[in-house]
């Protein structure tokens, strides 16, 4: 393989704060080169450099060889550098076809040969084996469909350098394995891939070289085959980690929730819930398994008082619950780490220390006059003890949230939401999207809230993760609760087949 680019000695500073510090790399023709690195360990801001969303504060990039300056992302373009984003760039209110040609120097002027550039893209779909939808609007495709678009859209503006950031991170299985399918095909048409994850099966299964990153530094480039999956985890993170294995609780305490024949849209198989019935008690994690859309948005939805039920009732610590309100469930000591950390968890133009103290604005320690006047001197004194408890990686408490990674926007919800002090805490899908490490973290302080007494819900397409977390197992599908499980040697192939509406119904309505 010949060289395509190089970079040397690039770095990117933010302030004082290094996301990138002298990486040098090549990146070979027709290879897969995957970036992997914990959350925030500067893979994307390395990659922004290279589609020119950022300028390198020090170092230099050759491409074939040649000296070359990044200065905008349509420069990027025009060198052959496309990258297809985490989060789509894609506009919802055009159609495929509309959002393939947007920007792209054939189709300007005022008039379009429509007809022209629709056997372009349709040729270059058939060739590449896509299947996509040219006249469907955005919003009216799927995740996995988006990202076909969006590689697509790269590849009509004559990319030959792939950058795909997190491209699995909201897909299924399935889409996974057809993304795969493309990745190869292009490897074979002499496309080079640039792949930035942290999922090290994947990793594993479809690189030819994999750099890890570091704390913005690049600490080691090996082939694929040279390192097991505990070896790179080890990299990733700096220091050896060990398998977990949770003890389980298994002992009856005091309620903290009950619900009794709850119902909500049960009509709808995908968005209700149907004669839901179940304890939650103090110092054990429920895990509720099952593919995504089978009721389990409704039920957080429920437990923390964003909807309220058409039939049954809620019991929070004993009292019947009469006014769903999530300000009033707050108070009663529920709390919720939200399965959209960006759009339900955070205010993301706010800063790291307004998200953390923000159910707390009231705290005689964080205002006077009722809350009306905040003492940010307090509030920053008590974001950086948050910072160092629960390891957020931040140049500043004063930065905005949304600039952090995910993993440590997820750190943010927990210490805001874990030092409130909660009796009931439910957690959707809190490892989605993260690395090894942040994973690991995450599941520590869920066990070590239910080791204080809190009553955990963990709400988890993750099977793995519902099997190693859970102290008891309820199976949801179409609303309904297919079977309850014990979380010691739980009894996996019947866990699976409720998971497709094949289980004893009714076993929830056992003796708790």
């Amino acid at each position: 393989m010949s060289e395509l680019l190089r970079i040397d000695h690039i770095s990117k500073r933010f302030g004082d704060f290094y996301a990138n510090r002298d990486i040098s790399l090549t990146f070979e023709e027709g290879e897969i080169h995957t970036l992997l690195g914990e959350n925030g360990a500067g893979k994307s801001t390395l990659m922004n450099i290279l589609a020119g969303l950022y300028q390198p504060s020090e170092g230099k990039i050759f491409l074939r060889g040649k000296e070359v300056r990044i200065e905008s992302p349509s420069q990027a373009v025009n060198l052959g550098i496309g990258m297809v984003h985490q989060h789509f760039m894609l506009v919802d209110a055009m159609t495929v076809f509309e959002n393939i040609i947007l920007g792209d120097r054939k189709a300007g002027g005022i008039f379009i040969d429509r007809e022209a550039r629709r056997r372009e893209i349709e040729e270059l779909a058939s060739k590449y084996g896509f299947q996509v939808q040219l006249d469907r609007q955005i919003t009216e495709i799927s995740v996995g469909e988006q990202q076909r678009v969006e590689i697509l859209k790269a590849l009509y503006r004559g990319a030959g350098l792939l950058i795909l950031d997190e491209p699995t991170a909201a897909l299924t299985d399935i889409e996974v394995e057809g993304l795969f399918q493309v990745i190869e095909r292009l490897k074979k048409e002499g496309k080079s891939i640039i792949f930035i994850s942290h999922k090290m099966r994947e990793v594993l299964h479809i690189s030819d070289r994999i750099t890890i990153l570091r704390q913005g530094e690049a600490v080691r480039t090996v082939g694929r085959g040279e390192m097991d999956a505990q070896q790179l985890a080890n990299l990733m993170i700096g220091r050896e980690l060990s398998e977990s294995h949770y003890g389980k609780h298994t002992e009856n305490k005091k309620t903290v929730a009950v619900l009794e024949h709850v119902s909500y849209h049960k009509k709808s198989r995908h968005n209700g819930l149907s004669d839901i019935s179940m304890n939650i008690h103090a110092g054990e994690i429920i895990g509720i398994a099952g593919v995504d859309g089978n009721g389990q948005t409704q039920l957080a939805q429920l437990l923390t008082g964003v909807i309220r039920p058409e039939e049954g009732t809620l019991d929070l610590k004993e009292t019947r619950v009469a006014a769903f309100d999530p300000l009033l469930f707050i108070r009663k000591g529920t709390a919720h780490v939200p399965e959209d950390r960006n759009l339900q968890g955070l205010l993301s133009d706010m800063s790291i220390a307004d998200n953390i103290v923000l159910k707390r604005t009231e705290s005689p320690r964080f205002s006077a006059g009722n809350g009306l006047f905040l003492k940010k001197r307090a509030i920053s004194e008590y974001a950086r003890e948050m910072v160092e408890k629960y390891d957020i990686r931040c140049r500043s408490v004063d930065q905005d949230v949304r600039s952090l990674s995910g993993g440590n926007q997820q750190k943010v919800i927990l210490a805001r939401e874990l030092e409130s002090g909660p009796d009931l805490l439910v957690v959707a899908h809190p490892t989605r999207g993260l690395d090894i490490g942040a994973t690991r973290f995450v599941r520590d302080q869920m066990i070590s809230a239910r080791d204080r007494g809190v009553g955990v819900v963990l709400i988890s397409a993750d099977f793995d993760e519902i099997l190693e977390m859970s102290d008891r197992i309820l199976v949801l599908f179409e609303g309904k609760i297919m079977g309850e499980y014990s979380g010691v040697n739980p009894p996996i192939k019947e866990i699976s087949l409720a998971m497709t509406g094949k289980g004893e119904e009714g076993r929830q309505n056992e003796k708790k």
